[in-house]
């Protein structure tokens, strides 16, 4: 049997040491200002690409990693004998995926094995989480794919926006821009639903009204939630972080909890200031 080995992109928002424990392969994406471009979290950290918008007074455009690339990281495992799960960024979100299947029908081996998680930051995470525990149980990688992939209609995504600007700006929830304007101290809490980003519910003042409404939602699954992990990504926002956290560790029984920072690509569409609670239902 093949060893398998997974791949992700770098919207994943998994931190250095997951990526590292569980032996994930990432590719990254691309942010873009104008002619310069920065692979996500290999030459530009999320600190640094704020300070580019400040300075620039612009959000940067986002691409996908190319199916060279892909090709690329895909021979190398195939040629290590290696079987191949990928999972990243959902289709709907990025034309990440599609540049994988090209890289995938470019090679024509079937021992690569392509998940749309139907998802993005660390709800794909979670599916990656999922897949080292089968990985672990010596499962093949046809088979990881195939129950990960069975697992994307159990993922919770939910975010609550400090700012409108990046959304807005960014044009990836069109629905956003009714609130632009005279709504500017809406905190919308945005989830992902059958693969796209929808306006749940929105809170109104600062951005604390909204995590409350937030956790008081995420708390209405306690009891078919999946114990096994819960996920808390932001983008530089670790004060709210710790509060979700206490909260959390007060109302629930979950093994573990995992506090991760989104990279470059997922914070320039949701800004400063954004916090998230991911996790599974069962």
């Amino acid at each position: 049997m093949r060893k398998v080995q997974l791949v992700t992109d770098s919207t994943c928002d998994l931190s250095a040491d997951l990526i590292k424990k569980h032996d994930i392969d990432v590719v990254p994406l691309n942010v873009n200002f104008d002619e310069e471009s920065y692979r996500d979290n290999v030459d530009l950290t999320t600190e640094k690409m704020y300070e580019i918008v400040k300075k620039k007074g612009k959000v940067p455009k986002t691409s996908a990693a190319s199916p060279a690339l892909f090709e690329e990281v895909f021979r190398k495992h195939l040629d290590e004998g290696k079987a191949i799960v990928f999972t990243g960024i959902g289709s709907h979100f990025s034309a990440t995926l599609q540049n994988a299947t090209i890289a995938k029908n470019a090679i024509g081996s079937e021992d690569i094995h392509l998940v749309d998680s139907e998802n993005l930051s660390s709800g794909t995470g979670l599916l990656l989480l999922k897949a080292t525990k089968y990985r672990d149980q010596g499962l093949e990688a046809k088979e990881i794919a195939e129950k990960v992939s069975g697992l994307t209609p159990k993922v919770r995504t939910q975010f609550v926006i400090d700012t409108l600007e990046y959304l807005h700006k960014g044009g990836r929830l069109k629905a956003i821009s009714r609130f632009v304007g005279s709504m500017l101290r809406i905190k919308p809490i945005i989830k992902v639903v059958d693969g796209e980003m929808t306006i749940g519910k929105k809170a109104r003042g600062n951005i604390r009204v909204g995590i409350k409404l937030m956790l008081k939602d995420a708390l209405k699954d306690r009891d078919r939630m999946d114990k096994d992990f819960l996920m808390i990504t932001h983008s530089l926002a670790a004060e709210s972080a710790d509060y979700i956290r206490s909260r959390i560790e007060e109302e629930l029984d979950v093994e573990t909890i995992y506090e991760t920072q989104a990279g470059c690509v997922i914070s320039s569409h949701c800004g400063k200031g954004t916090i998230g609670i991911l996790y599974l239902v069962e």
